[in-house]
């Protein structure tokens, strides 16, 4: 629409003669875009970008849409950019009291949306947990994974959930069925995503989504949240299933992810486009002609038979998007060399370009995802960039008042903090902590107390004083004709949602504190939820069923082997654990403790990692 409507000059002096026009960076000012995202969903049942919305002039919307075209040439059956502009503002002049009572309607069902889904529990207990984990797992795709038809997205959160009830000792001891299940529909998602076109199998990393139902042909988009989230699930699931192509799915992202979004900063960009000038996908696609000009002719008809490049195409105009289509581990290994071919041939094409914003909540997504992948992939250098990107977001974005600020461009960060950005980055700062010892990092009461302080301020800033939950935005924020509490996850987990994940484990390690309160609180908001639609809080849902089976806080004496410790961890099934220096212990003593209870002090370390192992 930028180039066809607004770009017109004919157009564009109908938008300015009867409208101020305002253009919103949907990633700049999130909390502009999800209230009119939420206003249009509700006037037409659908929403999506380009995101147009007409308002009254105190901002409240009475009428909006997608894409319009800019006249009706194409047969898009769709009233045309021009034409809506002037029946819009015809009618504002003539019946302007019929537009003033549809932003009424529209603002009082918004105000109702704050509302969890009701339920009929006063709170989330283990049977509801399981039920809801059932209900996710009735949902999937067991034929090419994904919990959906196409267009398929990376179900990074519904996976994080599923792991959470794996480890928990219910599943196993009373529904083994079901951990059974969790285990087919974990490998069968994961490995689909790892094997197909989603995965860019030259070059590392995922793109935003697949077209298609068997994750081959992806919308060529690279997003950092996408990669974050998707590295995170694999370091995780690669505890309880060391596959050679999930290991290799994090090694590849996080190289992408260091080559190619990385900041001169250290910190990372938002985005890599999809688009060049010879159109979508050209840069990441290839046809066999190409493939034999790099590889020569025998190398090239096996890579082409093994990654699907064919003589028509996968994709457009003869071109193909790789994807392996051997099970068999050793033909990737195979081809290792082919693919540094390829990626350096592919790197002298023109590259898409990079959004090099600089976004907090974005950011601490990917601290967490180095961070996991540091622990599974025993990459110090990948915890050293996590703890280094760490320090300098909280350098650059927490301003000298104490304000948090939630994006920055060439080192000037602005913008007001959200719970997404106040949670996320929490959470980040309390992941690296989590496992400092295993890295010899010195700085874990410095992260845990960052964490705290991001944590306070959510609840001065953010609870709702006269209901449960938190709003998106601060009491002290720009006031907007709504203020919106986000109960759902999206492409990237509710901010309600992570801030769970953090009280939790504060709960744990501080069960003299209030923070089993405030969630007693926020977890009730999550039954109908649980009951009704649990794919849409899968990230609360797991942090309560990692409350439920406990967070392990293990506790090292001065001189414990660190590398046997990690050693030990890498055999067990991923938990969630707290690691910390106990100079109260003998020198070599370990000492776990889940809740209130602490088994007796050993020196065996596999004696504490059976304790912490669920049954299986």
């Amino acid at each position: 629409m930028a180039h066809e409507s607004f770009e017109n000059d004919r157009i564009a002096k109908l938008m300015n003669e009867h409208f101020v026009c305002v253009k919103v960076d949907r990633e700049e000012r999130p909390d502009v875009d999800q209230i009119y995202m939420d206003a249009v969903q509700m006037i037409n049942g659908h929403g999506g970008w380009p995101l147009n919305v007409f308002c009254l002039p105190d901002g409240r919307p009475f009428a909006g849409g997608t894409y319009f075209p800019p006249d009706d040439s194409r047969g898009h059956n769709i009233v045309p950019w021009p034409q809506l502009l002037m029946r819009v503002a015809d009618y504002f002049q003539r019946q302007r009291s019929d537009l003033i009572e549809n932003a009424d309607a529209i603002t009082g069902n918004m105000g109702m949306a704050n509302q969890p889904v009701a339920g009929n529990k006063d709170s989330v207990d283990g049977d509801l947990l399981l039920s809801a984990g059932e209900m996710l797992l009735r949902s999937h795709d067991d034929e090419f994974g994904g919990f959906s038809g196409a267009p398929k997205f990376p179900p990074s959160m519904t996976l994080d959930m599923l792991l959470a009830l794996r480890a928990a000792d219910a599943v196993d001891l009373r529904r083994p069925q079901m951990a059974k299940r969790c285990d087919q529909v974990i490998n069968t998602t994961l490995t689909a995503m790892a094997h197909g076109g989603l995965f860019d199998q030259i070059g590392g990393g995922f793109f935003r989504y697949s077209v298609d139902r068997h994750w081959l042909i992806p919308h060529f988009e690279k997003m950092l949240y996408d990669n974050a989230l998707l590295i995170d699930i694999y370091a995780k699931a690669s505890f309880r299933f060391p596959k050679a192509v999930y290991l290799a799915a994090i090694e590849e992202s996080v190289t992408w992810l260091l080559r190619e979004l990385r900041l001169d900063d250290g910190l990372f960009g938002a985005a890599l486009d999809a688009d060049t000038s010879a159109g979508e996908g050209h840069f990441y696609t290839w046809t066999q002609d190409e493939v034999t000009a790099a590889l020569g002719p025998d190398q090239a008809s096996n890579f082409c038979d093994h990654y699907g490049i064919t003589t028509e195409g996968t994709f457009e105009h003869g071109r193909s998007q790789p994807a392996l289509l051997e099970s068999d581990f050793a033909i990737r290994t195979l081809h290792q060399a082919n693919r540094e071919v390829l990626l350096k041939t592919r790197l002298l094409r023109e590259a898409p370009a990079k959004d090099n914003k600089c976004i907090l909540s974005w950011n601490a997504l990917a601290i967490r995802g180095l961070c996991t992948a540091a622990v599974r992939c025993q990459r110090a250098d990948w915890y050293g960039v996590a703890t280094q990107s760490a320090e300098r977001l909280w350098q650059l974005f927490m301003s000298p008042d104490g304000k948090l600020r939630s994006i920055a461009y060439s080192g000037d960060s602005q913008g007001n903090a959200t719970l997404d950005d106040h949670a996320f980055f929490a959470e980040a700062l309390l992941t690296l902590a989590a496992v400092s010892p295993l890295f010899a990092n010195t700085q874990q009461k410095v992260l845990l107390d960052r964490a705290e302080s991001l944590l306070v301020r959510v609840k001065q800033l953010f609870a709702d004083t006269e209901d449960t939950g938190f709003f998106f935005t601060a009491n002290d924020h720009e006031q907007l004709f709504h203020r919106k509490k986000d109960w759902f996850d999206n492409a990237i987990p509710s901010g309600q949602a992570s801030l769970l994940q953090c009280l939790v484990l504060m709960e744990a390690l501080q069960p003299e504190a209030d923070w089993g309160q405030t969630i007693t609180g926020l977890a009730s908001a999550y039954v109908g939820m649980a009951q009704k639609a649990p794919a849409a809080a899968c990230y609360a849902l797991s942090a309560l069923v990692q409350r439920a089976t406990g967070i392990a806080v293990l506790k090292l004496g001065n001189k414990v082997s660190i590398i046997d410790l990690h050693n030990a961890l890498l055999q067990r099934p991923w938990r969630r654990i707290w690691l910390e220096h106990a100079p109260l212990l003998a020198d070599t003593h370990l000492q776990l403790c889940v809740g209130s209870t602490c088994l007796e002090p050993t020196e065996d370390v596999d004696k504490c990692m059976n304790a912490l192992a669920d049954p299986t």
